[in-house]
Order: C-alpha cells, then structure tokens, then sequence
C-alpha cells in the first residue's frame, strides 16, 4: 500500500472545483428556503425521533428514518404535525427537548428565558449564546465531556474533551455546521487493547499516545448546506452518515471515522432519495505510539445512492447500491457524479474494477406500539453456487432484522428493542484496501467486520423526566482469523488468501463470542447537559485456545453537547 511517487491530484482538485463551482452556482440562483444544519448523530436524541414517529402510527414523510442524518428543518416541519394530546409527563419532557433543540424551525412554542445569564448567555436553553438578526441565525455551544472511572486491568480510565459547536443560517438560504474538539482519554483496558492491536481508534480517526495507556485526539466536522429547490438539498461536509432503523448497520455505519462528502438528498411526495460521494482513506501507516503524521495517506472513493419510498403511511422501503473503488493513482472516476445511474453497470463497463454492494432496507410500523425492521445487503451471490449449498466463499451477503416495542407491556416509556444480524464469510472484503468496504482501516458496516451472527436486546425507561435509565446486553458469535490464516471474519485482508472456495460456513475460524452488557442511569440536569452513572461487564471466550477475558468497567461522567463514548464492540 505505500506509495513510491507522489500521488496524482489532477482529477481530485478538477471533482473539488466542479462541485464548488455547482454549490456556489446553485447559492446565488436558490429561492428555497435553507434546511438549516443537520442534527448530530446521537442515539439518545434519534432514539427520540423514533419513539415519536412510532407512536404516531406512521412514517415522518418530511424525512426519511432511515437515513441519518436529518435536517433540522425536517425536524422542525414534523415536530409541528405530530399529534401531542395525552402525552406522559416524560414524553412531553422529552417533546420540549426536541423543540427547543430545534427552534429555529419550530412553529409551536419552545422556551425564552425571561433571565438570561449577564443578559446575553442562555437567552433560551438550548444555545450558550446565540444571534438572531435579518440574515443571520448563529448558534453557539460549548462541548464539555469529563469523565473518570475504573476497572481491574487499567488503573483509572478518564475522558477529557473540551470544545466549541457552531451552526446557523445566512439569509435563510444556506445551512452550517462546526465542531472542533480536544480530546485526551485512558479508555478502558479492552478499548485500549484494540486501539494497539489495530491502529485504530474506533468512532474517531488520527491519534498520538498519551501517558501511559492513553489517546490524544483531535475531532472537527461541519457542513454546508442549502436548498437548491423546496425539495432538493445539496451539501458539503466532513462528517458520518447512518442508514438503517437498527442498532447497528449492515449498509453503513458510523463507526469509522469522519470523511469528505457531497451529499445530495430530495424529498418529493412519498420519495426520499440521497445520493453521497465520499473521499476515504484507503490505509493508514503508524505504530504503537501511534499515527504517522509526517506522510499523506493514500485515499479512495465511495458512490452511494439510496431511493426510499413511503409505499403506505406505515411502510418504507428502501434500496441501495454502493461502489468503492481507487487504487495508487488516486483520480477519481466522473462517472459516478451522475447520481440517477446504475452504479454497477458504470463499474462493470470500466472494467470491474471496484467493490460493488447493493440491497434493500424496510420498516413497518404497525399500530403505534411496534416498529418492524430489516436490511439485506449483497456483495457477490451467483444463485447456482447458493442452491448447490456447497459453501461458495463467494456468496457474501448480510441479513439484519429487527423490532422496536414502545411502551412495552402497558409500560409508559419503557422502550425494547431486539435484533438479530448474520453476515457471511467474506462479506465487505476485496482484494486490497482501495476496494475494502473500509475507511481508515475501520469497517463501513459492522464493527467486528463479518463471519458473525449477532442478538442485540436494547432496554429504555424513563421514570421521572429528567431521568434515563438504559440497559443493553450485545452477544456476537464469530470466527476470528489468525496471523496466517483468513476465514473471512478480518474484512482488511486480502479475499484471494481465503482458506477454502468451497466448505465455508457461519463462524468458521477460531470460535468466539464476545458478551457486552450495559447499564447505564442518565440524568439531564440542564438542557444537553448530562450526568452518567454507567457500568460495562465484557466478557471474550475463545474456545480452541481455551483464552478467557473479562472485564468490569463503572465510570462517572459529565458531558454537554456531546454523546456518550460508545464500547460496544
């Protein structure tokens, strides 16, 4: 993977200018009215949405579920449609939340502090400071994120992170988004483990040692944004995206780190499609102390496009198709800026020369208690090698399924979810980096990469408003490769030194299962101000070598506009 000459940016600067000169083309001719910034990705907050949405009976036409993230526009036009009569207290605690994160698209009432602090600072909960004047919306937020806690194998894990969130509007017309945080953080002694196995820091991308079995980290993302119609948004941005209704995503995730993006979205009657263009990293060079910063690193690219369709007021269904491609040159192809054609033929007259992917994704909600939901995606299958049953290598494909209960058992605000995920041998992985369904040496998908099968129970309760009570237990069966073997479960290794064509099944390899349990109490003292009481029980039993490892973590946190650190992998 490393490079010998210097790598050629013509073609790279010639995408940059084009899609420049359209936003900034689109810019001065756009009379539609600006979607305002997206909100982060947070699983507490979308959470939320969900529960809403489900409550309601019917899908949120103003934003398709399935595609995170949202604008907080669509938000706002939704927030204003739902039906908010005989709410539990927590629910319309919760309802309050959300308009007052969202205000500025918000109809219905949000909260104006009558006393703002030194007359100029919270003015309304949801802004540290904020301006509002003909042209402009400017909202200004502190990050905070401090933590400590404790386990057997590592001394005492703490997080530090320190930071500054800005978004707004200009003349109503043009969105954006920015983050910048310092981060220094002893994570817990299996999340270090992984971070000097892999290189890797899971959710977040470069890092330098900290101490003695610490991480220093820097993360910014942002965007900019705007309506080329009233149902046409455009954007650019360095950040994540999501597809799915699940706990986890078969198609795309958001555990690797942020990327450069052209992200194009319409929302017309039932129809919701999102067209994205990312430049990612194809391989990252580093050691133990961590990355190298003196080298560029080599970059690919990844075309996707999604159509998601409300076929009745309870169903959407949704398909996809994906192509990854590059290699040491590094150009990139035009051919895939046009986001209405069928990206595997492009692909397939160019000489099959990328990682092509497609499926389908659906939810149901039935009533308004229950969410059905499911992904399948597809990597290569040819039907006579299936039906002969033999156990083709080449069969790759990824199934998900999964349900969501809201107010489970007469249960006011109490939420469960159940899903299972299977995912072939082999499934992502491609014959270098350039083409692996990966970015910065992390998988676009599932964490663990594929060769697994999966069950993920998730438990909320609210009891009092303010108070979030979560628990979680994640069992993953896979079979995990070795230093000179690959069955299929390392998506970063090379699919041509696979063991075997034929006689390849679910969790081959070396048998493992990996538990996490979770629990987690969560109290919001002050509008995205929080404090956690959480304890994390992990535990790895790997049968062949009879190697056994677990872990107790408890922590106590305090964090503002940030989510929760994540261990679940």
């Amino acid at each position: 993977m490393k490079r010998e000459n210097p790598p050629l940016y013509s073609k790279t600067i010639a995408l940059k200018v084009y899609l420049l000169s359209l936003l900034g083309g689109l810019l001065t001719t756009s009379i539609g009215l600006a979607q305002g910034s997206r909100v982060p990705l947070n699983n507490d907050c979308y959470h939320l949405l969900a529960r809403y949405e489900i409550l309601q009976g019917q899908q949120a036409h103003s934003f398709d579920s399935n595609a995170k993230t949202y604008r907080r526009s669509s938000v706002g036009t939704w927030l204003d449609s739902l039906n908010v009569q005989n709410l539990s207290q927590a629910d319309k605690f919760n309802f309050a939340y959300l308009s007052n994160d969202n205000w500025p698209f918000v109809d219905s009432s949000s909260t104006v502090i009558q006393k703002p602090i030194l007359r100029h600072f919270y003015k309304r909960p949801a802004d540290f400071w904020q301006v509002k004047t003909d042209g402009l919306l400017l909202r200004v937020n502190p990050v905070l994120y401090f933590g400590v806690g404790s386990d057997e194998r590592s001394g005492t894990p703490f997080i530090n992170t320190r930071g500054i969130q800005v978004e707004g509007t200009i003349d109503d017309k043009i969105g954006f988004y920015t983050y910048i945080g310092e981060n220094q953080m002893a994570p817990p002694g299996f999340a270090y483990d992984y971070v000097q196995s892999t290189l890797t820091l899971p959710y977040q991308g470069f890092w330098k040692g900290y101490g003695d079995r610490g991480v220093d980290f820097l993360t910014t993302r942002g965007h900019l944004n705007f309506s080329a119609t009233r149902h046409v948004g455009l954007e650019l941005g360095y950040g994540k995206h999501f597809i799915g209704n699940g706990y986890r995503s078969l198609i795309l995730s958001d555990f690797s780190n942020d990327y450069a993006y052209f992200r194009g979205d319409v929302n017309v009657w039932r129809i919701h499609f999102t067209y994205l263009l990312g430049q990612l990293t194809a391989d990252i060079f580093g050691n133990q102390t961590g990355l190298s910063g003196t080298q560029s690193f080599p970059i690919k690219y990844l075309a996707l496009h999604r159509i998601g369709i409300d076929i009745t007021d309870r169903i959407n269904i949704g398909l996809f198709e994906a192509i990854m491609y590059g290699d040491e040159s590094e150009q990139f192809d035009a051919r895939y800026l046009n986001p209405f054609a069928f990206f595997r033929a492009i692909e397939q007259q160019n000489g099959s020369n990328g990682n092509a992917l497609l499926g389908f994704d659906a939810d149901w909600i039935i009533g308004k208690r229950l969410n059905i939901y499911g992904q399948f995606l597809l990597d290569e299958l040819i039907v006579s090698e299936l039906t002969d049953n033999r156990g083709w290598w080449g069969n790759k494909y990824a199934l998900q399924i999964g349900g969501k209960y809201i107010d489970a058992l007469a249960i006011k605000n109490l939420d469960l979810q159940l899903e299972f995920n299977r995912v072939r041998p082999y499934t992502y992985a491609h014959e270098d980096l350039y083409r692996s369904y990966t970015h910065y040496r992390q998988p676009l998908a599932h964490p663990l990469g594929a060769n697994l099968r999966e069950i993920v129970l998730l438990a909320r309760y609210q009891p009092l408003p303010r108070l979030s009570l979560r628990g979680s237990l994640i069992r993953t069966q896979y079979g995990a490769d070795t230093l000179t073997s690959n069955w299929g479960n390392n998506i970063l290794l090379d699919n041509r030194t696979r063991e075997q064509n034929y006689g390849n099944e679910l969790v081959q390899g070396i048998p493992t299962e990996l538990t996490i349990a979770e629990a987690t109490a969560t109290y919001q003292a002050w509008h995205n101000v929080f404090l956690d009481l959480r304890y994390i029980y992990r535990f790895v039993d790997v049968d062949e070598v009879n190697q056994d490892q677990s872990t107790s973590f408890l922590s106590l946190g305090l964090r503002a506009n940030i989510a929760r650190v994540r261990y679940d992998y």
